[in-house]
């Protein structure tokens, strides 16, 4: 079991910057790939990124390829998404989540088994 508690959200200007973390509980955090999600009000959970247990393997949506970074400090069992280059259209509540195992379908909500209740984040054009 793991409780995943995202922390960082807030409202930013676009062209901005702003760093997400998602805190988790229990002694078996390296032992989950882990996830970042967003969702805006009325619509799917959308993938953003995904980092493996030892951070071999990063995955990253399009949209956000090249703005934003995925790294994790299994010392500290903390996953962290650092968002730059922020637009208006990166609204949203942002979710970290747990996965037992990486796998081909990273990008899928329903591979991952935690997660955590969200920080909501706003641009402002």
């Amino acid at each position: 079991q793991v409780q995943l508690v995202e922390s960082g959200g807030g409202l930013v200007q676009a062209g901005g910057s702003l760093r997400l973390s998602c805190a988790a509980s229990g002694r078996t955090f390296a032992n989950y790939a882990m996830g970042w999600f967003r969702q805006v009000s009325g619509k799917e959970r959308e993938f953003v990124a995904h980092i493996s247990m030892s951070a071999s393997n990063i995955y990253y949506a399009d949209s956000v390829k090249g703005r934003f970074t995925i790294s994790r400090d299994n010392a500290k069992k903390t996953v962290y998404l650092l968002m730059n280059s922020l637009k208006r259209e990166d609204t949203a509540v942002y979710y970290c989540a747990a996965a037992l195992s990486s796998g081909p379908y990273y990008y899928m909500a329903r591979s991952y088994t935690y997660w955590g209740q969200g920080t909501q984040v706003t641009i402002s054009s």
